[in-house]
């Protein structure tokens, strides 16, 4: 037996539903966004989970919590699960960053990775940091199934790393709606895909409610 990592986003957001950069602003969840955390746990509290680690974000921990107080699971919170730091565009859309920052945008939606929000974190900083809690796990899990809740931005790179694609690609290759999940198995040959992205275990009505 292998270990399996499931990346799970958090649940919608007023952010998520307008698109305003929303980064380190601890904002909680939506209605919706609970009733989808519920609906992960009811879907899911049937694995044999080992462990759970999240952000220590607001919106990453009422995510995970449902699942949690379900099995009687303690989170593991790590910083370096928070999502990518926006700096001076917290809280502005896109629209409005490209007014008043456009050549720095411009340079940012070029290049991610190397590039940063004025005053925010590259991508880099974010696949660093993050690598960090996935080599805890390893280490600490070597076989099972891990839960790990964090956001979009995060959760984008640290799949491009585990696969080997640029992380300044990660806004171009990967999609991760709310309340998604995506599962990599740490086999023998290094991470495999078998799912990306997915909300099925969300109600009907939840599922059209993909935000951003």
């Amino acid at each position: 037996m292998s270990l399996k990592l499931y990346f799970l986003r958090h649940g919608e957001t007023t952010s998520s539903q307008t698109g305003t950069y929303c980064g380190r602003l601890d904002i909680e969840l939506t209605p919706s966004g609970i009733e989808m955390a519920e609906d992960f746990a009811k879907t899911y509290d049937e694995i044999p989970w080992k462990a759970v680690y999240c952000s220590p974000l607001k919106r990453a921990i009422a995510t995970a919590k449902p699942l949690c107080d379900r099995l009687g699971i303690n989170m593991e919170l790590r910083n370096g699960l928070k999502e990518i730091y926006y700096g001076e565009w917290e809280g502005k859309t896109p629209d409005q960053v490209n007014q008043e920052f456009h050549d720095d945008y411009v340079r940012w939606l070029a290049d991610p990775g190397w590039n940063s929000p004025n005053g925010g974190e590259k991508g880099i900083d974010i696949a660093r940091r993050s690598s960090e809690v996935l080599e805890e796990i390893e280490n600490t899990h070597k076989t099972g199934n891990v839960l790990v809740v964090s956001h979009k931005a995060t959760l984008r790179i640290i799949l491009c790393s585990l696969l080997g694609v640029d992380v300044g690609r990660y806004r171009d290759r990967i999609g991760m709606s709310v309340a998604a999940v995506s599962i990599v198995e740490m086999a023998q040959h290094g991470p495999l895909v078998h799912v990306m992205g997915d909300r099925s275990h969300l109600r009907t009505e939840l599922r059209q409610r993909h935000g951003t």
